[in-house]
C-alpha cells in the first residue's frame, strides 16, 4: 500500500522552560540565582516526532495549540525538524501548554500547565490519515484528558486500516495506570523502567517486562544510563547506552522513541533498532532542549558502527 506518511504522531504540544543549576525553590519570597533559563520545544510527542523526521521518516503531527507565541514557537520548531504540522490546529480560545523544568545533577522535576494539552480532542485526528500513514505513535495519554477516552478507538481504527501502533505512556500524574484498553490496541509499548514497573505493578524489572510482554507483542524499555532492552515473546535483547557528556536529559527517552521507530519501520533487526534509539538519545543528551542534538540517520549510523 502506498502511503504519504511513514508516521502519524498524536500527542501533546507544549514549550519547556528549563532552569539549570541551584533550582530547588525556597518559599517565603526567597530569591535565588540559577545558572541558566531558556525556552525550548517540549512535549514527549513532539520530541519523538522530531527525532523520527530527522532520521528520515515522513511524519505528520496531530494536536492543538493556542493562538499565542508559545503555539507559534512549537509549530515553527516542528517544521524546522521536518515534521508536517498541517494537523496541528490553532485554537484562539486556549493557551498553549507549558512545562517548567528544574534541571540539576542529571535529574529533573517538572511543573506543567496543561492548557492546549487538555484541549486536544477526537476532532484533531483526521480519519483520512488512517489510510495515509504506515504507523501511529501515541504519547502522553494521561495528559491528553480531552482525548483519553477516544484513544483506544483511534488506535483500533488505525490497526484496522493496516497501521501498526506504538505507545509511550509517560508517567501517570494520578498514578492510577489505567492502560488496559490502550495496551490491547498496541503493537509496540515504549515505557521507561519505572513506568513498566508501575504499569504492571511488579517491582522487579525482568518480571515487569515479562508481564507486559504477555499483553503487547513488542516491549521496548528505556533504562537511562543502563541503555535499553526489548522483549518479543521469549526473545530478550539488551543494548548498553553510549557514554556522552550529559548537558540536559530532557527528551532523551522521547528521542529514543523516534530513533527506534525509524529503524523498526525500515525493517532493521531488533538489536539495531535499539542501537539507533540509544544513538539518538545520546545525541540529544549533549545539548539543552529535547529537539536539539538529534542526529540524522547517517549520523546515528556512524555512532552505531563505531561501536562494532
Amino acid at each position: 500500500m502506498s502511503t504519504r506518511y511513514d508516521l502519524l504522531v498524536v500527542g501533546e504540544l507544549n514549550v519547556d522552560i528549563i532552569a539549570r543549576g541551584a533550582v530547588t525553590p525556597r518559599f517565603g519570597q526567597v530569591e535565588q540565582v540559577v545558572d541558566d533559563i531558556a525556552l525550548y520545544a517540549g512535549s514527549s510527542a513532539a520530541i519523538a516526532a522530531g527525532a523520527a523526521a530527522r532520521m528520515g521518516l515522513r511524519v505528520v503531527f496531530a494536536s492543538r495549540v493556542g493562538d499565542d507565541e508559545f503555539g507559534r514557537y512549537m509549530i515553527s520548531a516542528l517544521q524546522g525538524a521536518g515534521v508536517d504540522t498541517s494537523g496541528v490546529h490553532v485554537d484562539p480560545t486556549i493557551k498553549t501548554g507549558a512545562t517548567i523544568v528544574l534541571s540539576r545533577d542529571g535529574d529533573r522535576a517538572m511543573l506543567t500547565y496543561p492548557g492546549s494539552i487538555a484541549a486536544v480532542g477526537p476532532g484533531d485526528v483526521d480519519p483520512a490519515w488512517y489510510g495515509a500513514a504506515r504507523h501511529l505513535h501515541v504519547a502522553s495519554p494521561f495528559l491528553l484528558t480531552g482525548l483519553r477516552h477516544a484513544l483506544p478507538g483511534i488506535m483500533r481504527r488505525a490497526r484496522a486500516a493496516g497501521m501498526t501502533v506504538s505507545l509511550d505512556t509517560n508517567w501517570d500524574p494520578e498514578e492510577r495506570w489505567d492502560v488496559d484498553e490502550l495496551l490491547d490496541a498496541t503493537d509496540v509499548a515504549m515505557p521507561n523502567a519505572n513506568e513498566v514497573r508501575a504499569i504492571t505493578r511488579r517491582d522487579d524489572l525482568d518480571d515487569a517486562v515479562a508481564a507486559l510482554t504477555e499483553r503487547v507483542p513488542l516491549v521496548v524499555v528505556k533504562c537511562g544510563a543502563e541503555g535499553a532492552l526489548a522483549a518479543r515473546g521469549a526473545e530478550r535483547v539488551r543494548v548498553p547506552a553510549y557514554r556522552v557528556t550529559v548537558v540536559d536529559t530532557t527528551g532523551a527517552g522521547d528521542t529514543f522513541d523516534g530513533g527506534f521507530l525509524a529503524g523498526w519501520l525500515r525493517g532493521e533487526p531488533l538489536r539495531r533498532c535499539l542501537e539507533l534509539g540509544n544513538a539518538c538519545a545520546a545525541g540529544t543528551l549533549t545539548a539543552a532542549g529535547g529537539l536539539n542534538g538529534q542526529p540524522t540517520w547517517d549520523e546515528a549510523m556512524r555512532v552505531v558502527v563505531a561501536r562494532v
